[in-house]
């Protein structure tokens, strides 16, 4: 029989695999009593290019509130979250406290916690059953709906979105920071940043990435001489687009504004990235194009390098084009997914005990 503090711990030690951008994993819990605790959060977009106003960090933020839902009905428990309006954006801060709820079914989703991963290679191309779809579709929490990329043009024009979005990705020295920073080389598995060996490239390009991305300078050397985003972008971005069973966008009731908003795409995206590991796909997030299309529809200066924001352009009329321009403006979260085996190499997660924490540990 688990003391209810076991129960509490039980349920952070499933919550803390809730995916966030890069591994950041921008939480710290600080327990108050065995059905309460203080979840203080923080983003990245200080130092981050991909997290605009902490929106994908917030995302990320409501993926672990959801975890943390599905672990308690393990103990039928209820998990009820509230955000402290008074805390900073930068830095929100959530109470989430725990009702016994008696007639609470166990969620079967806690079984895959700890499986769901990112799968960065090429995926088989069969598509996805009826029975997945509709497993998938029924997920979508909060008034969420799923918009589906399926057929081989489709899968094509979307390959070339993210084609000319990892130019950007690839090309400015403000995103460059982010990815010296977050890859781990030489590792198969990683507990605060992405392994090299899950990034998708064969071993040669993986060495040669590691070479260059030593120095900024030898990017641009590479980039301008040696047409050095080329493999990458078609190792990294185009194949994988065009093999797998499909791509979606998950489109929020009204385009996301609020934290609030992210925070519910967010706990919309976990329950159906887990339910994809559930009926036996795989998953990898697709945001950059999203990112990059609201530098350019808001006109907001992101890079120093000269073009981008034409580029940037180029990808927002680009993912109009792909999902009509009202869902475009909804979308809160978009990937692709298909049928392989697991990843073998994948970001793991800080223990417990580093995350355990007073307030404001950043």
């Amino acid at each position: 029989m688990m003391t209810p503090e076991s129960q509490i711990r039980r349920i952070l030690d499933l919550a803390r695999w809730a995916p966030s951008g890069d591994n950041t994993q921008p939480w710290r819990f600080e327990v108050v009593n065995p059905r309460h605790v203080i979840i203080h959060g923080f983003d990245t977009r200080d130092h981050c290019v991909y997290d605009l106003d902490g929106h994908p960090s917030q995302i990320a933020m409501g993926a672990l509130i959801e975890t943390a839902s599905i672990a308690a009905s393990e103990h039928g428990w209820r998990a009820l979250a509230t955000h402290r309006a008074e805390s900073p954006e930068t830095r929100p801060v959530f109470d989430l406290k725990f009702e016994s709820a008696p007639d609470l079914t166990r969620d079967t989703l806690i079984d895959v916690i700890e499986l769901r991963s990112v799968q960065r290679r090429p995926m088989r191309t069969r598509p996805l059953t009826a029975a997945q779809k509709t497993s998938l579709a029924q997920s979508a929490q909060g008034g969420h709906q799923i918009q589906w990329l399926e057929s081989f043009p489709t899968r094509l024009q979307t390959a070339l979105l993210m084609f000319q979005s990892a130019k950007i990705r690839l090309t400015s020295p403000e995103a460059y920071e982010v990815h010296r920073d977050i890859i781990e080389w030489k590792q198969q598995f990683s507990a605060t940043k992405v392994p090299d060996q899950a990034l998708g490239t064969d071993p040669l390009t993986t060495r040669l990435m590691q070479f260059v991305m030593a120095r900024w300078e030898r990017v641009e050397f590479f980039n301008r001489y040696m047409a050095g985003t080329w493999t990458p972008r078609i190792q990294l971005d185009f194949l994988p687009s065009l093999f797998c069973g499909a791509h979606f966008a998950l489109l929020a009731p009204s385009p996301p504004k609020t934290l609030s908003d992210y925070v519910a795409g967010g706990r919309a995206m976990q329950r159906f990235w887990l339910t994809a590991t559930q009926v036996g796909l795989q998953m990898q997030p697709e945001i950059t194009p999203l990112i990059f299309s609201r530098y350019a529809r808001e006109a907001r200066p992101f890079s120093r390098t000269p073009g981008l924001d034409a580029l940037a352009e180029k990808v927002r009329l680009d993912l109009e084009q792909l999902l009509g321009e009202e869902a475009a403006q909804r979308s809160v979260f978009m990937g692709r997914l298909g049928s392989s085996r697991q990843a073998r190499s994948r970001s793991l997660r800080r223990p417990l005990v580093e995350l355990l924490t007073h307030p404001h540990p950043r």
